[in-house]
């Protein structure tokens, strides 16, 4: 049977060489053409609008990201490609540079069904903060486009545009409080790093190329395996020099300490933001670049990823023990030391491929769902309870029930998803299946060693979620008031709506979790 598929051909002449017909399948790049087109869409039209006007931005950008999600159904068989090499003597099947797989779409509906939140929890803050709508609206699909990009990108040239497209806006997002001296450190913080990150991952993709002749992800990985003698230690350097970047996005350490002054001095939803599309980013570039690009380099990736797993998560935890309950800005903190915690583990199953196959990814990418959706709802959670108390310290978090008992039960569910503890069942589940595949591959040793860390972070989510259904203490409700808290308002329904959303998304998880692992690895790397 003959599929019909709606393509767009384009002659391109060379002009001392064959003409080429390059084929472009436009329904595999409609959702990130779709996100970018709004992006732009979104900056023309706040040219025109009135400022009583400007949030109609939010509701455009909303309604974008929703439809960029629909176009992912479409693709669900997860065969396509497009943008492939033509020509006499170019032709090979593998050799594209995008791909609709199912790898890339599963982490594309991460990426903008994660998105999608962040706008809904943007909508209010936008417009409370007094941000700038046109530009805040167009950096944020910006990025989501360039996220979305990455994990369809098959070609290493393509990986690090789409990278650099995800994460150039995220800078001036995180500094889009103007006049905030927090939020204007930590954007500058994030450049800084971010930029000495990737001129190193630069130069070992030029490393790379110049051993291979390719930046085709499948054609490295074959000439990587036949790489002559004096060519050994470029290759081997270049994939080092590679990895760096993918590793400061996932915030592996030593890569990590953007992390908690970054998440600080950023809005709110632009933390939550890059505490999971950052992650997502780094992760999908990691797992592109190893067990595809290069499987010939195994014996070099694997066991710098596991030291960099366990490392990881060991210094995410012990930080987040550190965090005091009267510290502004510590709630925020934890959750960002909770993230570079969680990378740890993320990490594991990526360090088990190069032991065990590629098979192990799929742990990988059932974890990142899971931890998508319930941090996702923490940092929702938190935008509700900084409307009037914006200290985000975590005292602030004590006696919620009494005030708001459905915003309190859904962090203390998030929380406990966190932990791995019922009635989180998908947060056990994704750490079940990251441990087995770490014993699966026998790195009985990295097993050990986040036993020990799950044990060590029940501590830090426990003490969160007591304080949640304790008495209100009066000393701090006043002290809050004397030091800025706003009296309290009714939540608005954006905010709301994220909250139920990502809830009942863990909720479903938790009550049918193998429907997480399915939809991670099947048909997983079908190149």
């Amino acid at each position: 049977m003959t599929v019909l598929r709606p393509t767009i051909t384009t002659a391109i002449a060379a002009a001392d060489g064959p003409s080429m017909v390059q084929s472009v399948d436009w329904l595999a790049i409609a959702p990130v053409v779709i996100t970018a087109a709004v992006g732009l869409l979104v900056l023309v039209a706040d040219l025109f609008l009135p400022e009583h006007r400007k949030p109609l931005l939010g509701w455009i950008s909303v309604a974008g990201l929703a439809a960029a999600t629909a176009t992912l159904l479409p693709l669900r068989a997860g065969d396509r490609t497009t943008f492939c090499l033509t020509g006499p003597g170019t032709a090979d099947p593998g050799a594209c540079s995008y791909a609709a797989d199912h790898f890339a779409l599963v982490v594309q509906f991460l990426v903008l069904g994660g998105a999608l939140v962040t706008a809904l929890l943007s909508v209010t803050a936008v417009r409370e903060a007094r941000m700038p709508a046109g530009e805040y609206w167009f950096l944020l699909l910006s990025s989501a486009a360039g996220a979305a990009l990455l994990p369809a990108s098959r070609d290493l040239a393509t990986l690090i545009v789409a990278l650099e497209v995800a994460s150039l806006p995220a800078f001036a997002l995180v500094g889009m409080r103007r006049g905030d001296r927090l939020s204007s450190e930590a954007a500058l913080k994030f450049f800084l790093s971010s930029v000495t990150a990737t001129a190193v991952s630069l130069m070992g993709v030029s490393f790379v190329y110049a051993a291979t002749g390719s930046l085709h992800l499948t054609q490295v990985a074959d000439r990587l395996g036949n790489v002559p003698g004096q060519l050994d230690t470029l290759a081997m350097a270049g994939v080092a020099l590679t990895l760096v970047g993918f590793a400061f996005k996932t915030a592996a350490v030593p890569f990590h300490f953007w992390v908690p002054d970054t998440y600080v001095g950023a809005p709110l939803p632009v933390a939550g933001y890059l505490s999971v599309i950052g992650k997502a980013v780094g992760f999908t570039g990691l797992v592109l670049v190893t067990v595809i690009a290069f499987p010939a380099y195994s014996d070099v990736w694997g066991p710098a990823l596991a030291v960099l797993a366990a490392l990881t998560m060991t210094l995410g935890n012990a930080a987040a023990l550190r965090q005091s309950a009267d510290r502004p800005g510590g709630a925020v903190r934890l959750l960002a030391w909770s993230s570079v915690g969680q990378a740890g583990y993320l990490l594991v199953p990526i360090a088990a491929a190069a032991y065990a196959g590629r098979d192990q990814i799929g742990s990988t990418v059932a974890y990142a769902l899971m931890y998508a959706a319930v941090n996702l709802g923490a940092f929702a959670v938190a935008a509700l309870v900084a409307r009037t108390k914006p200290l985000h310290r975590l005292s602030d978090y004590r006696g919620l029930y009494s005030e708001s008992p459905l915003a309190a039960l859904a962090m203390a569910f998030f929380l406990l998803c966190l932990a791995g503890l019922p009635p989180g069942i998908i947060g056990l589940f994704a750490k079940v299946t990251v441990f087995r595949s770490a014993v699966d591959a026998g790195l009985g040793w990295l097993a050990v060693v986040m036993a020990v860390n799950v044990v060590i972070a029940l501590y830090y989510y426990l003490r969160w979620t007591a304080l949640l259904f304790r008495a209100p203490d009066g000393d701090a409700a006043r002290e809050g008031a004397q030091e800025g808290a706003q009296p309290r308002t009714r939540a608005p329904w954006p905010v709301t709506a994220a909250i139920v959303l990502t809830a009942a998304t863990a909720l479903v998880l938790s009550g049918a979790p193998q429907l997480v692992l399915r939809f991670a690895t099947g048909s997983l790397f079908p190149l």
